[in-house]
């Protein structure tokens, strides 16, 4: 029997099961297949026990027993004798003996899980530009998920951020739909060939990452074409790889909240888009149509509104939603047709994942699979990519490590809980990790004095006194700043506090403190480096013109602080390019690489440039020096359905070895509505020793320059097209044929 024919036998085999378990499910198993519960303090507390008791007496299809508000957080053995339990009472104590699935926010790896691998964030993935990394990294998490009982992460996160004060941006990668597309396929690719069964869930769609205000949840009130030319790529190119779900945005658009939005859910994501899988609500979205939005008069009006506009579960439901499935049902308000559809989709996800043959996992196989040597290198080797070198005057990095005294600075240098970020355990004693200063005790010599001064909070000031009597008797000087641990809008409060207001929306700057150590250390005239910690581009103007070099380190993960020491004493050369522009302050916001052309009326010169950030996207220095010395495309025109191979030739003229990102943008010269000026259209990570010389050679289809028309619809059409790369151009021109 060839594989396709076993495809298509399992294929029937699930069917069949599913057809003979919706046969003899009644409406409220049906319905309870639909709801989810979690363990944790939000809202209201939900125990272990309080999960167990839902799922034995009312048939809960998902629990979420480990993730944000899981307090206390768990070894490997506790969790994985959780969810051995749950799905014990799901298979031998419920009347058709249904398993459970048990998904987790693994944003950034199985980060809530002690002992696990813990990723540099994805904008510090994005940074790297590397798709076989970002592959890896979803093989790596889906295996380290399901080594803890869990079958579904909630992830890629293909939302692209075009507000960088948004709290959620450390968690996209960054602000071009290409880049993110194809960071995000990649990811999902990872998780689907792991050799595990889990599903995935992208999110947040259709569009989340440009809040009004830099508000978390606020509207996204787009136009239907930036939607479908900004937003929707992402999600059309992850869907290609299969992903199993699908979470709606938390906002608004033109109106309409996501989790009530039938155009959304069923005409675009199902009917338009072709996906077939199921949608669960983010957390409380659903509520939050009653709650918040106002679209609806009842939390029972909120559950009718959601579920006829296309999603499947509500994953804080609990026994609640499921009396109001069977009532709507009962009252003719749904179609007990459309809650077997429904059910369909989740217990063929949960066949498809052997859930029904084996549920269960086995603590040592975790114990030996989650923090595995293999997967800590593929996190270090992340960070090492990720770093992105913003400034080095008069070449002041690499630092020497043989240097006689050095002074680490600032309130990240030893904060592993800020230097992984949100989306992860936050205790100190629940961590592992190499923060910034150890890593830099490792790096150095033996014979180098190592002084540790905080002298600053994240907000707060500490003793600045001392770090700058330090500076003074040092060779040199390492500041590590920037932001903490935080979730959506910055929170929570157990980790911002009532004094600490920073970070936050209003202000990309850093808080006074910071600054002010970063001012007095820079005064001693010591050199410094400044390394950021943070999720989101920091507008620092005066850091830009008086810090003699500046290293952005994103979250770099639990491995960040030795990928950083590396790379500031040269035995990694840097090679991260922004996934983001970073402006200059908040007041020139937005500021984004593909903006769209527009008049002058005044006349150009009395104004600013459109795009003039303090660092655009793709910036990023090295140790190295590389030269870009040709640009040239197959073709010289081109028609509808049609490639080009554009080559460019790229050289190493400095005298180390180190890794250049090419980056190919491309535009129109005209067209028949308003474009973007340009757009990021391909990339390749490359690797050259000294003195050589590479030709990179990219395959681009034409449909990369259709125009997207107001109705969202996009079209191929002829006209000159542009493509730069570093300073080199290029053009083609699109030609109809007839």
């Amino acid at each position: 029997m060839t594989t396709h024919d076993t495809q298509i036998t399992q294929t029937d085999e699930t069917d069949e099961h599913v057809e003979s378990l919706l046969d003899e499910m009644t409406l409220h198993e049906k319905a309870a297949q639909l709801a989810g519960t979690y363990v944790g303090t939000m809202g209201e507390t939900r125990t272990v026990e309080d999960a167990a008791e839902m799922v034995r007496d009312h048939g809960i299809g998902f629990v979420t027993p480990f993730g944000y508000g899981a307090s206390p957080h768990r070894d490997s053995e506790e969790v994985v004798e959780i969810a051995n339990e749950l799905q014990r009472i799901a298979r031998e104590e419920t009347r058709l003996g249904i398993p459970i699935l048990i998904p987790i926010d693994a944003i950034h790896g199985n980060a809530y899980v002690e002992d696990t691998t813990v990723f540099p964030h994805n904008m510090a993935v994005a940074a790297a530009r590397d798709r076989t990394l970002a592959e890896q990294i979803g093989t790596v998490t889906a295996t380290e998920v399901a080594a803890t009982g869990s079958s579904l992460t909630y992830g890629p996160t293909c939302d692209v951020a075009r507000d960088p004060r948004w709290g959620r941006a450390f968690e996209t990668f960054g602000e071009s739909p290409y880049l993110v597309g194809e960071l995000a396929s990649a990811k999902a690719r990872g998780i689907r060939d792991a050799p595990v069964d889990v599903a995935a869930m992208a999110k947040h769609f259709p569009a989340y990452g440009e809040p009004e205000r830099g508000e978390d949840a606020s509207p996204v009130d787009k136009s239907l074409s930036s939607l479908y030319r900004d937003f929707l790529p992402p999600f059309e190119k992850v869907l290609d790889e299969g992903v199993e779900g699908i979470m709606p945005s938390y906002n608004s658009i033109n109106g309409e909240p996501s989790h009530g939005s039938h155009y959304w859910l069923t005409e675009v994501l199902r009917e338009q888009l072709g996906f077939d899988g199921y949608v669960a609500s983010d957390w409380n979205g659903i509520n939050m149509l009653y709650e918040n939005h106002r679209v609806a008069d009842t939390r029972r009006e909120a559950i009718r509104q959601s579920f006829t506009a296309g999603v499947d579960v509500h994953s804080l439901g609990e026994q609640g939603h499921v009396e109001h499935i069977v009532s709507l049902v009962e009252d003719g308000a749904i179609d007990e047709a459309a809650v077997d559809s429904s059910v369909a989709r989740v217990l063929r996800l949960k066949s498809d994942l052997g859930l029904f043959d084996d549920p269960f996992v086995d603590s040592e196989t975790a114990t030996e699979t989650l923090g595995a040597e293999t997967h800590r290198g593929i996190s270090l080797d992340a960070a090492r990519k990720s770093l992105t070198l913003l400034e080095n005057d008069d070449d002041c990095l690499p630092f020497d490590s043989n240097v006689d005294n050095l002074l680490v600075a600032g309130p990240n240098a030893d904060e592993l809980t800020s230097q992984v970020g949100g989306w992860s355990l936050k205790e100190t004693d629940e961590l592992d990790g190499i923060t910034i200063k150890d890593g830099i005790e490792a790096q150095v010599s033996d014979e180098t004095t190592v002084q540790y001064e905080r002298g600053s909070g994240i907000a707060e000031p500490d003793d600045v006194d001392a770090a700058v009597a330090a500076a003074k008797e040092a060779d040199a000087a390492v500041v590590v700043l920037g932001e903490n641990w935080y979730l959506h809008e910055f929170g929570p409060q157990d980790v911002n506090g009532p004094t600490e207001r920073f970070p936050n929306r209003a202000d990309l700057s850093l808080p006074d403190a910071q600054r002010d150590l970063l001012e007095r250390i820079l005064e001693t005239g010591t050199p410094t480096a400044l390394v950021l910690v943070s999720g989101r581009p920091l507008a620092l103007p005066w850091a830009a013109e008086n810090a003699d070099a500046i290293l952005h380190a994103y979250y770099p993960g639990a491995d960040g602080g030795t990928a950083v020491a590396e790379t500031l004493f040269g035995d990694n050369n840097p090679s991260g390019k922004l996934p983001i522009s970073v402006p200059r302050s908040e007041g020139q916001l937005p500021v984004r690489h593909n903006y769209l052309p527009h008049p002058y009326p005044i006349g150009e010169d009395e104004h600013l440039p459109s795009y003039d950030p303090l660092w655009p996207f793709g910036h990023g220095l090295s140790y190295t020096t590389f030269e870009y010395r040709s640009l040239s495309v197959s073709n010289e025109t081109v028609g509808e359905g049609d490639s080009v191979t554009v080559s460019a030739t790229l050289a190493n003229t400095g005298d180390h070895a180190g890794e250049e990102v090419v980056e190919l943008f491309g535009g129109r010269e005209y067209s028949s509505v308003v474009t973007p000026v340009e757009e990021l259209v391909e990339f390749e990570r490359v690797a050259l020793e000294p003195g050589e010389e590479r030709t990179v050679e990219f395959e681009v289809p034409v449909a990369a320059f259709d125009v997207v028309r107001p109705d969202g619809t996009s079209r191929f059409e002829a006209g000159t097209l542009s493509l730069r790369c570093e300073g080199l151009e290029a053009t083609l021109e699109a030609v109809s044929q007839r």
